[in-house]
């Protein structure tokens, strides 16, 4: 059985934590509209550094430094936050934040602010 890691981010197994998303015949990822409101809003937080602090263009990405994935935007902000902070100084390295959901349920994207 697998726990909340000490970052707050949820394991692999972690009951709360199930990405496989069921489909219809037509190949279709069928959920409801009451079934994506109780979808938990993953998001994942990851870093590294960039060849240009302009761009997400990754110097090396076998060398990114995953966060973790978090179950709503507000912790994984305050990751993000901690990290970014951490590398302040270092213009090439940059953390960001992934709507996981919004890649895993594209259909079900409703509001700019999730």
């Amino acid at each position: 059985m697998t726990k909340r890691c000490p970052n707050g981010s949820l394991s692999a197994g972690h009951p709360g934590f199930n990405i496989a998303p069921q489909h219809a015949r037509d190949g279709r990822v069928k959920s409801s509209p009451q079934e994506s409101q109780r979808m938990s809003k993953l998001h994942l937080v990851f870093g590294g550094r960039v060849t240009d602090p302009r761009t997400l263009d990754w110097a090396d990405p076998s060398k990114l430094d995953v966060v973790g994935i978090f179950p709503d935007y507000a912790s994984a902000e305050k990751a993000w936050r901690a990290n970014a902070q951490r590398t302040v100084d270092d213009a090439e390295m940059k953390f960001v934040v992934v709507h996981l959901h919004r890649l895993l349920e594209p259909d079900l994207v409703t509001t700019p602010e999730a």
